[in-house]
């Protein structure tokens, strides 16, 4: 998993407040929390709307636009935000264009029972789905 692909998704070192060096980067992250900043990297880099992110993440749209663009989010939903990062710089890595990423995730797949990896992103197990797929396409074995 590459680290600085992470960290881009998310806004890089500026919004983060740090760069990002180990997986230990990740966990401090997840424990301090992501800023609506980062959120709106991470729905930019999908080209989501505020609606469309929130159904990824456990929380409701109204509230990410409650909060002000500095504001740390709780744990859970740092968490989910950060792994989602990394399915996307894995993917990214793999395909090696955002843009034959992007129609990968929202293309229906029958490893996925028929479902499109966007929609496994909403939970920690349906991402943990999506990279496991990703590190076999990387390796060119395909379900």
């Amino acid at each position: 998993m590459q680290l600085a692909q992470v960290e881009q998704i998310l806004g890089g070192q500026k919004i983060l407040g740090k760069k990002l060096e180990s997986k230990m980067d990740l966990v401090e992250l997840g424990n301090i929390g992501v800023t609506k900043n980062a959120v709106s990297h991470l729905a930019n880099y999908l080209s989501l709307s505020w609606k469309q992110i929130a159904d990824l993440l456990p929380v409701t749209d109204r509230t990410l636009n409650r909060y002000t663009a500095h504001q740390h989010f709780n744990s859970a939903v740092s968490e989910q935000v950060i792994h989602i990062a990394e399915a996307l710089a894995k993917g990214t890595e793999v395909f090696q264009e955002k843009e034959k990423l992007l129609l990968w995730l929202n293309t229906p797949h029958k490893v996925f029972s028929g479902k499109t990896p966007f929609v496994l992103l909403s939970s920690r197990f349906g991402t943990e789905l999506v990279l496991e797929e990703l590190g076999r396409m990387e390796f060119g074995v395909y379900s």
